[in-house]
């Protein structure tokens, strides 16, 4: 009986549905002191074990089949059995964007969900790295990966950090390579630039920009983050500004010393900077072609982003999450991989086309992701999951792995 046999004849013959939620309910019950509580969770735990009982000993492979049933929906499964079909290889590493991915800020508490966690620690005991991949600053991630993964994982060896998009790595437990600061790398021409922006963006600020927004705590890269709440009216307009500002800083710094030139490059390469300049009024005359090859050698190594009531940043585009992913799983080890990439920006669509690039993993998006990521991830392997949902995703690759073993 080939796999698809298997899991049509498990999903039909049994409640599938119901292992799943005491599987759920057994595994996120909350520890609690409360002895009527304790007995309920332990009358769950024996129902559990008789469910999966009965698939046990309806199948040859019955506890492999038992664990994809308690873990995966029907759809779940077959997803992961599609992906096996087409790629013949089983998830090895998971490379996990946080924000609007794992959690999503203004819908729910902006924690991990319990669920996500306990399978992302799960999956992690049975021998699967996890690489965060973020642009937040190291002490922020860190502190609250921590607190949700327990501090045994977060230092297991096994565990990696790649922050401020690909600026530095964090892997604890790797002696010298613990820490590593991929932006030391640059040449002093980049480094110049960002030396200077970095020295003039607060001094130098219009008013509305110094009051009306902070500098990030990053280790290297430039960001302009909004006092007013995300997405507001108020910070849409100051980070248009803060946009329009960082233009004019990164073209004082480059080679001719003019604002105009990056101003014109970067609405060239990047629709959302031109309709802000647009709103502006800040489109410049010069014409793109017009900007002369050093200042456009240099401006095609510094990266200027635009997040839409939520950041303007310079970055560079030689220390992006795929730099940052490469360090990472050589310092992990995993010389073959084939990862789950899950994101939902521009930065973790680079991974994503990287990965398939390279015939090393799959992508996956929540539904509220960026136009293009969504266009990737459709025209791939359509793993487009609900907002807060990411649990979905890695109970597909909990699947996948287990069929994976089936002969």
């Amino acid at each position: 009986m080939n796999r698809y046999d298997l899991l049509y004849e498990l999903y039909d013959e049994f409640d599938a549905k119901t292992l799943l939620e005491y599987q759920n309910f057994v595994d996120v019950f909350p520890a609690v002191g409360s002895r009527v509580a304790l007995e309920h969770w332990r009358r769950a735990s024996d129902e559990l074990e008789r469910r999966k009982d009965a698939v046990r000993s309806a199948f040859p492979a019955g506890e492999t089949l038992a664990s994809v049933a308690a873990h995966a929906t029907r759809d779940e499964a077959f997803t992961a059995l599609d992906l096996l079909a087409t790629y013949d290889r089983a998830v090895n590493v998971l490379v996990l964007d946080v924000d609007e991915t794992l959690r999503s800020a203004g819908q729910t508490d902006n924690e991990i969900p319990r669920d996500t966690l306990h399978l992302l620690t799960e999956l992690h005991e049975e021998g699967m790295p996890i690489v965060i991949c973020t642009g937040q600053t190291l002490e922020n991630v860190k502190g609250f990966i921590t607190q949700g993964l327990g501090n045994e994982l977060v230092h297991s060896g096994s565990l990696s950090i790649v922050y401020e998009a690909g600026n530095g790595v964090f892997t604890p437990g790797h002696g010298a390579d613990t820490k590593r600061l991929l932006y030391e790398d640059l040449d002093d021409t980049v480094r110049g630039v960002f030396d200077e922006v970095r020295a003039r963006v607060v001094p130098d600020a219009p008013e509305d920009i110094r009051r009306g927004c902070h500098l990030q705590g990053n280790e290297f890269n430039v960001t302009l983050k909004p006092n007013h709440q995300t997405g507001s009216r108020e910070a849409v307009e100051v980070i248009d500004h803060a946009l329009c500002y960082l233009l004019d800083l990164v073209g004082e710094a480059a080679p001719g010393g003019d604002p105009e030139a990056a101003r014109a490059f970067y609405a060239a390469a990047d629709p959302e900077i031109r309709e802000v300049l647009e709103r502006r009024g800040g489109v410049p005359d010069l014409d793109a072609a017009d900007v002369t090859d050093e200042t456009r050698d240099l401006l095609e190594r510094v990266d200027v982003a635009y997040y839409e009531g939520d950041a303007a940043e310079v970055g560079s585009l030689e220390l992006d999450k795929v730099a940052g992913v490469e360090a990472a799983l050589e310092v992990l080890g995993v010389d073959d991989p084939f990862a789950l990439v899950m994101g939902d920006s521009k930065s973790d669509l680079r991974v994503m086309e990287w990965v398939e690039a390279n015939d090393c993993g799959i992508a996956a998006a929540p539904e509220h992701a960026s136009e293009v990521v969504l266009e990737h991830v459709l025209s791939t392997d359509e793993l487009v999951f609900d907002r807060n949902d990411a649990t979905s995703m890695l109970r597909v690759v909990y699947a996948l792995d287990r069929l994976a073993g089936l002969s």
